[in-house]
């Protein structure tokens, strides 16, 4: 039987699965090194560290961690310059559109569980039409604890209306299939996503990888 017999939901990671958020996160860490006289660094830079946020940006823009003195004051700038550019270059990967309308079409609901705080999750989902058909948007301060921990999927699970053993998470992180694993669901790696920098994908132990957003459909049994 296949590990994913008895789906009846598919729930998402955001950045780095459904969209390549990249350009705009790694812009907006390049805004305050030019702010502060330092020249721009390559997105290739910036790309495998964007599923870890602010942390991740900051870490490859200056080369601090939290607990270093400057590290709060940088992070609420960082915010406020990403917030103005949040769907500058942000764009879904390719034939995540397509995923999504199949996944519809098979009376298969989806929704997002993200680590991103909601007042950078709202307003990009109001922009992108993609997201109009989503079940459920979980953000990463919508319960009291964000991922590894399964709070967040199983507040998905509950607002669809099913079982989390039900649900299948695809997510870029390991952090996604820690708590995909917590929460009782299968989990799908997308290995196209972010993975961050030296990832042993295969620790990860997930129930499947996938190259490409439509491999998902193969794993799902969906044409």
């Amino acid at each position: 039987m296949s590990a994913f017999a008895g789906v009846r939901a598919v729930l998402f990671d955001l950045d780095g699965t459904l969209i390549d958020s990249a350009p705009d996160l790694g812009g907006a860490a390049n805004a305050l090194r030019e702010s502060r006289g330092l020249p721009p660094l390559p997105l290739t830079s910036y790309r495998a560290h964007c599923g870890s946020g602010a942390r991740g940006m900051l870490r490859v823009a200056f080369g601090i961690e939290p607990g270093h003195e400057s590290f709060e004051e940088l992070k609420q700038q960082f915010f406020a310059e990403y917030q103005t550019r949040l769907t500058l270059s942000t764009q879904a990967f390719e034939a995540v559109d397509r995923l999504l309308n199949v996944l519809s079409e098979a009376g298969l609901p989806w929704g997002v569980v993200t680590n991103k705080s909601e007042r950078f999750t709202a307003p990009l989902m109001q922009a992108m039409p993609l997201f109009e058909g989503a079940a459920t948007v979980i953000s990463g301060d919508t319960t009291p604890h964000a991922k590894p921990h399964p709070a967040p999927l199983l507040e998905a699970a509950r607002r669809i209306g099913l079982p989390s053993t039900s649900c299948v998470y695809v997510g870029d992180d390991q952090r996604d299939m820690q708590a995909g694993r917590a929460a009782g669901m299968r989990t799908v790696a997308a290995l196209y996503g972010y993975l961050g920098q030296g990832a042993d994908v295969a620790a990860w132990e997930a129930d499947a990888m996938i190259s490409s957003p439509l491999d998902l459909l193969k794993c799902l049994g969906l044409p």
